[in-house]
């Protein structure tokens, strides 16, 4: 439990994908828009957990051309949010912060941002059964260990948000005026979906 727990520990605190949507979103969106994602992010990446455990991942290992739809489908939802971060509504929500009204949106975005990632599926097949123990049923460690880590997850990525809100102010006082942000948004949202979309299906960080 021990080696699990200091290996979560640094796996988890290693910047990813997962966090760099979420940094971004807090600097774009403010605070509470960071915290509705790593709540989203962790609830997707519980439901991968799950699904590695009952053996999804050996479907995408053995079918190729289910890893892809998933893949593409996960890419082109991180796509459509970059793009959908350029409309002129969007814009004028972010200058002003999340807004109530969007918090669940923002929320369900994480959520199906870490679902659609075949790749943290095979993450959790392959992370934990190194840590199981054979004289125990398989599928309740897995699943406990899945939850642990997802919760140390969701601390450290929470960390990372309560610091790019600190560093938000400062950011929106240099692009204040213009545009930049909303670019740079975009930019990273459609920059993760092409990596998504064009990496293999090892992913050390989720």
């Amino acid at each position: 439990m021990v080696a699990f727990l200091v290996a979560s520990v640094i796996l988890a605190v290693t910047p990813g994908a997962g966090v760099l949507f979420i940094v971004t979103r807090t600097l774009d969106q403010g605070r509470v828009a960071g915290l509705a994602s790593v709540l989203g992010v962790a609830l997707g990446n519980f439901g991968n957990a799950v699904g590695a455990s009952l053996g999804l991942a050996a479907i995408f290992a053995i079918s190729p051309p289910a890893f892809l739809v998933v893949k593409c489908l996960g890419a082109g939802y991180l796509i459509y949010m970059g793009v959908r971060a350029l409309r002129p509504k969007e814009a004028a929500h972010a200058s002003s912060g999340a807004l109530e009204g969007d918090v669940m949106r923002i929320l369900r975005d994480g959520f199906w941002v870490a679902l659609l990632n075949p790749k943290t599926t095979l993450f959790f097949a392959t992370f934990l059964p190194q840590f199981l123990d054979a004289s125990s049923p398989a599928l309740s460690q897995s699943v406990l260990f899945s939850s642990l880590f997802v919760c140390i997850a969701f601390v450290t990525d929470t960390a990372y948000v309560l610091l790019a809100a600190k560093a938000a102010p400062r950011l929106k006082r240099l692009t204040q005026g213009t545009s930049l942000g909303q670019y740079a948004t975009a930019i990273v949202f459609i920059g993760l979906g092409i990596w998504a979309a064009v990496s293999g299906p090892h992913f050390p960080r989720i």
